[in-house]
């Protein structure tokens, strides 16, 4: 990366809305989500994971059983991964280019999803899963909002 040249950014996100969490007490954690805190849930593609809408933001919650080996409670980190919405498939594409001329480390290529949205998955420096994505119910939000 040279330190001279600006970097041309491929479209700007449309900001951070979309968090996932592992859970321990998952029927619990939906409760609080979705009934206490009034989200709709938007999928469930197993007993595991259910995803969660408040129209402008995302929250799904995945299932974990067993901590791993080393679990320390007091110091637990709970993120799956965060996410950037992006505002079309292309700039899904063109993200993942310009993220890996940058030298970005990729876990996934983009694909496209059962639900429709698209999307790949890179890690920032410290190791933390990030998603960039394109996810059409925020896109119709984004437009009524408008």
């Amino acid at each position: 990366m040279a330190a001279d040249k600006p970097l041309q950014r491929p479209a700007e996100t449309l900001g951070m809305r979309h968090l996932a969490l592992f859970v321990r007490n998952f029927a619990e954690c939906e409760h609080f989500y979705a009934s206490l805190l009034g989200m709709a849930v938007e999928w469930r593609p197993d007993d595991d994971n259910v995803y969660l809408s408040s129209g402008p933001d995302n929250l799904a919650l995945h299932r974990v059983s067993d901590p791993p080996a080393g679990f320390d409670e007091a110091h637990a980190q709970h993120l799956d991964h965060l996410g950037f919405f992006l505002p079309d498939f292309a700039a899904v594409d063109a993200w993942y280019a310009f993220l890996g001329e940058q030298g970005v480390v990729m876990k996934t290529e983009p694909r496209t999803h059962r639900d429709g949205a698209r999307s790949f998955y890179c890690y920032d420096p410290d190791g933390n899963t990030v998603q960039m994505i394109c996810h059409p119910p925020v896109l119709e939000w984004e437009a009524m909002r408008r």
